[in-house]
């Protein structure tokens, strides 16, 4: 062949080598889900590329085969076409044999840059930059290829399946979505500015509900307002005026003997008509939905939508009451300070390295307030307060202080040994001695994780 030949032979090859990168690259970085919905939207090539996801196998066999095919025929015809003319080349300064390694080594370089380039690199890039328009583009071509390398395909896939079979792997393409991959995603979208970060946050503690506990985020046991039955009228107006909430758990003898609850509305209605206020109508009291205190946000949240109530009273294993919880309280774990923005806040950022936590934060509100990924023995707690006593091994006092995680944990205020106020600080960088304890009795220092 004349060189011209020689060149146009290459220039089809690498077209030809150029074509399976694309069409391999294109089909691997094709999302589902953006192709699903085209199927969805009436495109039948996107349809068949969701197919030919599903079993590569075939696909896969055929831009091998002609990958291979291409660059060997590639190296034939490019040796031989350019390293006579490299060898005249070299051999006005060289002598014979010198002149034609220096052509054969030149031709072999100008060659394989040419293929690197032109046919793997650049395809790549491009089947990587919008791989769903080329996969659909590239779908009947390489069906064809298939067809027509069949005998090859049937004999190479098998073979590759015999391998899977012989190392006991898997050929199928797992593309099932888990809840990190979404949250990847929502990181993404944030980090591209297509998401808010309070939009991010939302989606993020949406999935958080299936590992809260309704414990991180009921009213807990101390904080309950509640009616005896045999309370007066006078006791009940006082209290509600005291107290204004929108439900109230009626209890018998005790706040562990719950029998139901009233509406704030049917008692408003009748002050509003004069009547008295009798908590031994029945009438008046409703049947109370009670929910162990080891449920998640996600349980509790099916159990209000099956009793259709917004309000549950709380209890551990013991049958004593621990809290109450209501829809809105499960949404403001979600929806954050836009469900309930006139509560008083549990975390308040004083400057950029401290904050003053309430004892009773979920530790997740601690999490994502401070940017931690988690605090050591998280099993072992649900809140602030729960983390420094397991880190302390005792029932904190003021001034005591746990150093972790390049925070201090220092107790402001205690009252009736329930931890009211914790000053959260960041450290400067540099070797900080963590999970440390300090501010408490030698013994107590001792035994603390």
């Amino acid at each position: 062949m004349t060189l011209a030949q020689s060149l146009f032979v290459i220039g089809m090859l690498i077209a030809a080598s150029a074509f399976f990168s694309v069409a391999e690259i294109s089909l691997a970085a094709s999302r589902r889900l953006r192709l699903r919905q085209m199927a969805d939207d009436g495109d039948g090539r996107a349809e068949r590329v969701l197919r030919m996801q599903e079993q590569p196998g075939d696909y896969f066999t055929v831009v091998q085969i002609g990958q291979n095919a291409v660059a060997i025929l590639g190296g034939i015809v490019g040796e031989g076409a350019l390293s006579p003319h490299f060898t005249a080349l070299f051999s006005l300064w060289l002598s014979a044999e010198p002149a034609q390694t220096a052509g054969f080594l030149a031709s072999f370089l100008v060659v394989t840059s040419l293929f690197i380039l032109l046919s793997d690199l650049f395809p790549k890039r491009l089947g990587m930059a919008e791989p769903e328009r080329l996969a659909m583009r590239l779908t009947q071509p390489m069906a064809a290829c298939m067809l027509v390398l069949r005998p090859l395909v049937w004999f190479y896939s098998r073979g590759a399946d015999a391998l899977f079979r012989l190392f006991g792997l898997s050929s199928l393409r797992d593309d099932r979505i888990t809840s990190d991959d979404v949250l990847a995603m929502m990181e993404a979208g944030a980090m591209a500015g297509v998401l808010a970060a309070r939009e991010q946050q939302v989606i993020t503690n949406v999935f958080e509900l299936d590992t809260r506990t309704v414990a991180s985020a009921m009213s807990q046991r101390d904080r309950i307002a509640f009616f005896l039955r045999d309370e007066s009228d006078a006791v009940i107006r006082l209290r509600i005026a005291a107290e204004p909430y929108s439900t109230y758990p009626v209890c018998e003898g005790d706040i562990d003997h719950v029998i139901g609850y009233v509406d704030a509305k049917d008692l408003f209605q009748r002050v509003l008509n004069n009547q008295p206020i009798s908590l031994a109508d029945d009438s008046l009291i409703r049947k109370v939905l009670i929910v162990p205190d080891r449920l998640t946000l996600s349980e509790v949240l099916e159990q209000f939508r099956q009793a259709h109530e917004d309000f549950a009273v709380i209890v551990n294993e013991y049958s004593l009451v621990v809290g109450v919880v209501t829809l809105n309280d499960v949404m403001s774990t979600v929806m954050g300070d836009l469900v309930s923005p006139f509560d008083e806040e549990q975390i308040v950022r004083r400057d950029d390295k401290s904050w003053l936590i309430d004892g009773v934060t979920p530790i997740e509100d601690v999490l994502h307030a401070l940017a931690l990924d988690h605090l050591p023995h998280a099993e072992d707690y649900e809140t602030l307060a729960g983390f420094l006593m397991v880190m302390l091994r005792r029932v904190p006092r003021r001034t005591d202080s746990v150093i972790c995680a390049g925070y201090k944990f220092e107790v402001l205020d205690v009252d009736s040994y329930r931890i009211d106020q914790v000053m959260v600080t960041r450290l400067p960088e540099g070797p900080v001695s963590a999970d440390v304890p300090s501010g408490a009795s030698p013994a107590s220092s001792a035994t603390s994780r």
